[in-house]
C-alpha cells in the first residue's frame, strides 16, 4: 500500500514544471533589445537547434542498437523485460530536459544583454531566473519518470492476482509466480534503476559532444582571435564567435542538464532499491525506506522555487557581494531542507541515523562546492597566483595551474571519505552494512536534494556569457559589457562549483550502485537457482540456495540466497584485493578515468585544429574582414563544430558501456566490483582536478581582463590566454563527463548484472 504521503512527490514534480513555465514566460516577456541584438540571438538559437538535431539523430541509432539487444538478452531471460522500456524513457527524458533548458537560454541570452543595459540586479534576475527553467526541468521531469514508474509498476503490474499467478506476455516473464509483497518492492526498484542508464547514456552523448563543440569554437575563437589578431573575445570580426557562443548552449546548458538529470535520478533511484532490500523490514517500513528518497527531493522542490526568488543584489555589487546573492539561494534551501529532514525523522519516516547521513551528504557538497570556490575564484590567492605567472609567459601559466588543480583536490578528497564514513556510520553501518550503505546512498539524495536551485546558478552562467557576446557584437555601450562579464565571472565560478557537486554526489551514487549491483546479484543468482536441477549454486566453496538445504563436504558452506548478507556474498567471490580478478578490475578501472579524458582531449584538439585552420582562411581571404566591411561566414565554424563533435563523441561515449560489459562476461562479479571501486577512485580525483584547473585558468585570465597586469591587448593576457585554453577541455569536457563515466559504468553493470552472473568466464 502507497502511503498518501507519496502523492506530494508527483505533486511536487508537477509543480517544478508549472514554475519552469512561468519562469519562461517570464523570459519571453522581457525586451529583446535592439535589432542588431535579435539577428545575433537568431543565429545563435539557429546553430544550437541544428546541432542538437544531428545530436539526437545520431544518439537515437545508438539507442535502438541497445534496445534491440537489450530485448535479445530478456527474450533469453538474462534480462528484465522492462529494461528495454526504461531504457528508452530515461533517455528521452534525459534529452527532453536538455532540449528545453537550451532552447530557454537561447531565448534569453539577448533578453539578459539589454536588462543588464538597464542595471546589474535586472541582468542578474533575467539570468537567473532563465537558469531557473533548466533546474525545474530537470528536477521535475526526473522526479514524475520516477513517480510514474513506481505508480505503475506498483498499480498496474505487481497485483496480488500477477504476484500470486505470474504475468508473462509474448513468452516474457514480467512477473514471477510466487512474488511476496517484499520481493515485490525490490523488484519494483530493480526494475526503475534501469532507466538511470538510459540516461547515463544520453547524457555521456551529450556532454562529450557538447564539451568537444564548445571548445573546439572556443579554441579557435581564442587562438587565433585572441591571441593571433588581437582582437577582443566575442568580436564579430572573428568567425568563431557565433560558432563559441553556440557551444556555450550545446555544452553548458544541454550537456549539463542530461548530466545532471541521471545524477538526480541516479541518487534517488539507488538509495529507493537499497531501501527495498533492506534486511529485517518489512510492509510500511519497508515501504517508508523506498518512498522516503522520493520525498525528500519532492521537498527540495519546493525549497528550490523558494530560492530562486531570493536571490537579488544592488547595482554597486562586487564579484563577492554576486557570490553571496547566489549563495543566500542556496544556502538557504539547503538549511531548510534539514528542518524537513528533522521532521521526517521525527515522524518515523527516517531514522535519527539516517537523518544524520543525509547531514553529512548536505556538508559534504557544501565544503567541495567551497572548496571550489576557492580555488577558482579569482578574488582568491590560488587564481590570483596563476595571473601572476602570467607575467613570466604561458609555460608559467600552465605549470602554476596544473599545481592548482592537483593541490585542490585534497579537500574534495577528504571531505567525500569524512562524508562517507559519517554517512555509514550515522545510518548504523558498523552494525548493519545494509543500513550504512542505504545512509551513503541517502547523503547522495540530501547533497542533490536542492538540485532545482543548484543548477540554476550553474546554468545561469552560459546565459550570461552569452549575453556578453551579444553586447559585445551589438556593440552595447562599455558598462552593459562590464555588468555582463561581472555575472559570467560569477557564473565560473558556479558552474565549478556546481561540477564539485556533481562528482561529489557521483562518488556517493556509484557507492550506493556498488550495493545495488550486489543486490542484482542476488536476485539473478535466485532465479539461476530456480533452474538448476541440483536446487542450488555453487560460488567458491559457498552452496547458495533457495528452500532445500544441499549437502555440503569439507570447507563448504550453505547459505540461503534470501538471508545471504555482503559478508556471503565477499566470501564467495572473493572480493579482496589479494584476488588479483578484482585488482585487476581496479585497474582497469582507474584507467578507463585517464582513457577515456585523453580520448575526449583529443577529440577537441582535432576539431579544434580545424577551426584554427578555418578562422585563419577567412581572415586570410575574405577581404574586409579586420575593417569591419568584410562578413566573416560563421555558419562554415558552426558545421566544423558540429561534425567533429559528432565524429569524435561516439568512440569515448560507447567504450563507457561496452567496457563494463566486457569486464563482467571475462571476469564476473570480483572483476565488476574491481571496475566500479577502480573508476569511482580515480574518476572523482581526476574530475575535481580537471574541473578546478580548468576554472583556476579561466578566472585568472578575466582577472588579467580587468586591469590588472597589463589588463587585455598585454603579454601577460596572451599568456592566460593560452592556460584558458588548456584548461577548456578540461573543466568543460572531459571533467564534467567523468563523473558520468562512474556513474554509466555502475549502472551498466547493475542492469547487466544478469549477464555477468551467468555466462562469467574467469570470475
Amino acid at each position: 500500500m502507497i502511503s498518501n504521503l507519496f502523492w506530494i512527490v508527483p505533486i511536487a514534480a508537477l509543480t517544478a514544471l508549472l514554475f519552469a513555465w512561468i519562469f519562461y514566460r517570464s523570459m519571453k516577456a522581457q525586451e529583446e533589445g535592439t535589432d542588431k541584438m535579435k539577428e545575433i540571438a537568431a543565429y545563435v538559437r539557429e546553430g544550437a537547434m541544428a546541432y542538437l538535431k544531428r545530436q539526437y539523430s545520431v544518439v537515437t541509432k545508438v539507442f535502438l542498437i541497445l534496445v534491440v539487444l537489450l530485448l535479445i538478452l530478456a527474450y533469453f531471460g538474462i534480462q528484465n523485460p522492462f529494461v528495454p522500456v526504461a531504457f528508452l524513457t530515461g533517455g528521452f527524458f534525459s534529452g527532453l530536459c536538455g532540449f528545453l533548458g537550451m532552447k530557454t537560454a537561447t531565448f534569453a541570452s539577448n533578453r539578459t544583454a539589454w536588462a543588464a543595459s538597464k542595471s546589474l540586479n535586472q541582468g542578474l534576475k533575467v539570468a537567473l531566473r532563465s537558469g531557473a527553467v533548466m533546474g525545474l526541468v530537470v528536477v521535475g521531469f526526473g522526479l514524475l519518470d520516477i513517480a510514474l514508474w513506481f505508480l505503475i509498476l506498483n498499480g498496474l503490474v505487481f497485483t496480488p492476482e500477477n504476484m500470486a499467478e505470474g504475468w508473462k506476455f509474448a513468452g516474457l516473464t514480467f512477473v514471477h509466480p510466487g512474488t511476496t509483497d517484499h520481493e515485490k518492492l525490490i523488484e519494483i526498484t530493480a526494475v526503475m534503476l534501469t532507466f538511470g542508464m538510459g540516461a547515463s547514456t544520453q547524457a555521456l552523448f551529450a556532454r562529450v559532444g557538447g564539451g568537444i563543440f564548445t571548445k573546439a569554437a572556443d579554441v579557435g575563437a581564442d587562438l587565433v582571435g585572441k591571441v593571433e589578431a588581437g582582437i577582443p573575445e566575442d568580436d564579430p570580426r572573428n568567425p568563431a564567435t557565433i560558432a563559441d557562443n553556440v557551444g556555450d548552449n550545446v555544452g553548458d546548458v544541454a550537456g549539463m542538464g542530461a548530466d545532471l538529470y541521471e545524477s538526480y535520478a541516479g541518487s534517488i533511484l539507488a538509495t529507493a532499491a537499497l531501501g527495498a532490500a533492506l534486511p529485517g523490514i518489512t510492509g510500511e517500513m519497508q515501504v517508508k525506506s523506498v518512498i522516503a528518497p522520493m520525498l525528500v527531493s519532492a521537498i527540495g522542490i519546493f525549497l528550490s522555487i523558494a530560492g530562486v526568488y531570493l536571490v537579488r543584489t544592488k547595482e554597486s555589487a562586487t564579484p563577492k557581494a554576486l557570490l553571496r546573492a547566489l549563495l543566500l539561494g542556496t544556502g538557504g534551501s539547503s538549511a531548510l531542507i534539514l528542518v524537513v529532514l528533522a521532521v521526517m525523522a521525527a515522524a518515523d519516516w527516517i531514522t535519527w541515523g539516517v537523518f544524520g547521513a543525509a547531514v553529512s551528504g548536505l556538508l559534504a557538497g557544501v565544503i567541495i562546492g567551497q572548496s571550489t570556490e576557492y580555488y577558482t575564484s579569482d578574488g582568491n590567492k590560488p587564481t590570483q597566483g596563476i595571473a601572476k605567472q602570467a607575467q613570466q609567459g604561458p609555460a608559467t601559466v600552465i605549470i602554476e595551474g596544473m599545481a592548482v588543480g592537483m593541490l585542490s583536490t585534497w579537500i574534495p578528497v577528504i571531505t567525500i571519505v569524512a562524508g562517507i564514513i559519517a554517512a555509514y556510520g550515522f545510518a548504523g553501518g558498523f552494525s548493519n552494512f545494509a543500513m550504512g550503505v542505504y545512509g551513503i546512498g541517502f547523503a547522495a539524495v540530501g547533497m542533490l536534494s536542492t538540485l532545482g536551485i543548484t543548477l540554476a546558478t550553474d546554468a545561469f552562467g552560459p546565459i550570461a556569457d552569452n549575453a556578453g557576446g551579444n553586447a559585445e557584437m551589438s556593440e552595447l555601450p562599455k558598462e552593459v559589457r562590464e555588468r555582463t562579464d561581472a555575472l559570467d565571472g560569477l557564473g565560473n565560478t558556479t558552474a565549478a562549483t556546481g561540477k564539485g557537486f556533481a562528482i561529489g554526489s557521483a562518488a556517493l551514487t556509484a557507492l550506493a550502485l556498488m550495493s545495488a549491483y550486489m543486490e542484482e546479484v542476488r536476485l539473478w543468482l535466485g532465479r539461476l537457482i530456480d533452474k538448476a536441477p541440483e536446487g542450488f549454486k555453487q560460488i567458491g566453496d559457498t552452496l547458495f540456495y533457495n528452500s532445500n538445504i544441499p549437502q555440503v563436504h569439507d570447507g563448504q558452506v550453505a547459505v540461503n540466497i534470501t538471508s545471504a548478507t555482503i559478508r556471503d556474498f565477499a566470501n564467495a567471490y572473493d572480493l579482496s584485493l589479494f584476488n588479483p580478478i578484482l585488482l585487476g578490475g581496479v585497474f582497469i578501472g582507474a584507467m578507463m578515468a585517464f582513457l577515456f579524458s585523453s580520448m575526449s582531449m583529443k577529440a577537441v584538439g582535432r576539431a579544434a585544429g580545424s577551426m584554427v585552420e578555418e578562422v585563419r582562411r577567412q581572415f586570410r581571404e575574405i577581404p574586409g574582414i579586420m575593417d569591419g566591411k568584410g562578413k566573416p561566414e560563421y555558419a562554415k565554424c558552426v558545421a566544423i563544430s558540429t561534425a567533429g563533435a559528432q565524429k569524435e563523441m561516439l568512440v569515448p561515449s560507447l567504450m563507457a558501456i561496452a567496457v563494463p560489459v566486457l569486464v563482467g562476461v571475462l571476469f564476473g562479479v570480483p572483476g565488476v566490483i574491481g571496475l566500479l571501486a577502480g573508476g569511482m577512485s580515480a574518476g572523482f580525483v581526476l574530475a575535481s582536478m580537471l574541473n578546478n584547473a580548468g576554472g583556476a585558468w579561466d578566472n585568472a585570465k578575466k582577472y588579467i581582463e580587468r586591469g590588472n597586469y597589463g589588463g587585455k591587448k598585454s603579454e601577460p593576457h596572451k599568456a592566460s590566454v593560452v592556460g584558458d585554453t588548456v584548461g577548456d577541455p578540461f573543466k568543460d569536457t572531459s571533467g564534467p563527463a567523468l563523473n558520468i563515466l562512474i556513474k554509466l559504468m555502475s549502472m551498466v553493470s547493475v542492469v547487466l548484472a544478469g549477464l555477468t552472473v551467468a555466462f562469467s568466464i574467469f570470475g
